[in-house]
């Protein structure tokens, strides 16, 4: 009988801790790493690795997969890029607790704020089949899977299953916030990795109002922060002007690790970025685990007037966003009196501030995307060719989405276009790699080939990163963080989540458009090159580019409850 399941021969091995690479075997038995140096002994499978880099598959830990994974058991496509571990339920958002009478309005907040299908979601989801936060682990748990998924559990379907729509119209009341608190405390304990919450001007939902956690007080926050009671970790989303002192006292009073999401360059001013990692870098000297988070790729997004998700923050977007069909958005972008706000909310001398500051230098660099009456346009600046034509950008871009049902797509940059200041933000021992959104914003960025990103462009082609310091910021840095157990690290009696991959080709891909989701809905995905092989806890999933377990069949991905060795 062979001594292994499966041996990984002559590839250079980066174990995750950040230590240098090393030339060895890996030998795996019983879904767990059983041997690593040289082995001469047989396996029921091998996989050449020479000239290749062998480490622990890529922890993913901000991605919003909550209702995907109930659909798509391959989880795609997280692991084309060898991501074999991510977290769910971030930025206070998720599926569970769900009423049946709520779960319209937790559709449409995720339709609106994450960018979501809400066809896809209704016809992937189904009857939901589970109420409570613990019925929703133990759903995930029985469900096939091909990576392993922990959740955090979201501030705002907790606020709505204790409020209802009041969630979206006041502050909770004292009876309420106890109640809410509650549900945290049974999501702890059913193993949730942790509690999530948004106070960020970013998230605007259902009826084009900010989303439940946004109308809570910061004592609600806080009190259901507390319900941790020292389990998991506090996610928050936040502003581009954060409040240092509420993830302070988030940290007290959960007596937890707090991670922030996330300091990125340009978020208020060209060198804020840098402000802000002095002030983490400060609190965690002082003690207080408290982790940022940052994004290696620019972040940038391509969007149809139908949901302009970076616009639908400002006051003068918000008629438009409470429309909720084709027509009554058109109604709405006729309208004189909106397009005279909207000039003047851009104006390169307007005097306003806030968010709508924030996007007034991205809206200059707008790009028209897709437009299949006028194809001669695509790829053109919106500002130059409103020029071209004597007309105001904002005129060009409203006349052309208006005479195409909203269907035109524009490209816009928002943050991190700074290659110096992410330079920067990737070089601190002090954050945390997070923000792919890898199952939100589907159709309108595709930053879940982060992995692949960092290891091509900050390793290979820029220097900027080691091999062995991205292989950590990949994987057992946000485990660790993140504590999720066992995984992350490439050693012995560990589970064999593991990724081959070619350090001298593998890139992220160029995007492509499919309609692969339920009621065909669209979304972007990127094909990388270099990843040679994906294993989940013993298990090829992926090789050669191509998933290797048929439809249908057992998956090996767990569900990661906290605390639980798996």
């Amino acid at each position: 009988m062979p001594e292994f399941d499966l041996l990984i021969r002559g590839g250079t091995v980066y174990d995750g801790s950040g230590a240098d690479g090393r030339k060895a075997d890996v030998g795996v038995k019983s879904g767990r790493v059983a041997a690593i140096g040289k082995l001469a002994r047989d396996a029921s499978r091998e996989i050449d690795a020479d000239e290749r880099a062998v480490a622990p598959g890529f922890v993913d830990i901000h991605t919003h997969y909550d209702a995907q994974v109930l659909w798509d058991a391959r989880v795609s496509f997280s692991p084309w890029h060898g991501v074999t571990t991510c977290v769910v339920g971030n930025c206070g958002f998720g599926i569970a607790p769900a009423k049946p009478e709520h779960r319209m309005m937790l559709k449409r907040t995720l339709e609106k704020v994450e960018g979501m299908s809400f066809d896809a979601l209704t016809e992937g989801l189904g009857d939901w089949s589970f109420e409570t936060f613990p019925e929703y682990l133990n759903l995930l748990d029985r469900r096939e899977k091909a990576i392993n998924v922990g959740v955090l559990c979201g501030h705002t379907p907790i606020r709505i299953n204790i409020m209802g729509e009041a969630a979206i119209e006041r502050a909770a009341t004292e009876d309420e916030v106890m109640a809410m608190s509650a549900l945290v405390d049974e999501a702890m304990s059913a193993g949730a990795v942790g509690f999530s919450t948004s106070r960020s001007p970013v998230h605007v939902g259902y009826k084009g109002l900010p989303v439940p956690s946004r109308f809570a007080e910061f004592s609600e926050a806080r009190a259901l922060a507390a319900a941790l009671k020292g389990r998991g970790l506090v996610q928050i989303t936040a502003s581009s002007r954060p409040d240092f002192n509420e993830f302070a006292e988030l940290a007290r009073a959960s007596g937890a690790t707090v991670t922030w999401t996330a300091i990125l360059t340009g978020m208020a001013g060209p060198d804020s970025h840098r402000q802000y990692l002095a002030k983490c870098l400060e609190m965690q000297r002082s003690g207080i685990p408290f982790v940022p988070q940052v994004a290696c790729r620019p972040l940038q997004t391509e969007f149809q007037l139908l949901a302009p998700f970076s616009f639908e923050r400002t006051d003068f977007f918000l008629k438009a966003s409470a429309a909720m069909t084709v027509e009554g958005k058109i109604v709405a972008y006729r309208d004189p009196a909106f397009r005279t706000a909207f000039k003047h909310g851009m104006a390169h001398d307007s005097a306003d501030g806030g968010e709508t500051a924030r996007l007034r230098p991205s809206f200059w660099q707008i790009s028209i995307d897709d437009c299949a009456i006028y194809p001669e346009l695509n790829g053109q600046s919106l500002a130059e060719e409103a020029t071209r034509r004597g007309v105001h950008p904002v005129d060009l871009m409203l006349d052309l989405a208006i005479e195409e049902n909203l269907e035109t797509r524009f490209h816009m940059p928002l943050f991190n276009n700074d290659e110096n200041g992410v330079r920067e933000l990737l070089q601190s021992p002090g954050v945390m790699l997070g923000l792919s959104d890898g199952g939100a914003h589907v159709s309108q960025m595709y930053d879940t080939c982060y992995s692949t990103y960092l290891l091509g462009h900050w390793v290979r082609e820029t220097g900027a990163l080691t091999l062995p310091q991205a292989v950590r910021m990949l994987t057992s840095r946000p485990a660790e963080v993140f504590g999720l157990k066992d995984r992350g690290r490439l050693i012995e009696c560990a589970p064999a989540d593991i990724v081959v991959f070619d350090p001298a080709t593998v890139a992220p891909g160029e995007p492509e458009r499919v309609h692969d989701l339920p009621a065909g809905a669209d979304r972007l995905v990127t094909r990388p090159m270099g990843i040679d092989a994906v294993i989940v806890n013993g298990t090829v999933i992926r090789r050669d580019g191509r998933d290797v377990i048929r439809d249908g069949a057992p998956q090996p991905g767990k569900l990661l409850r906290r605390g639980s060795s798996q």
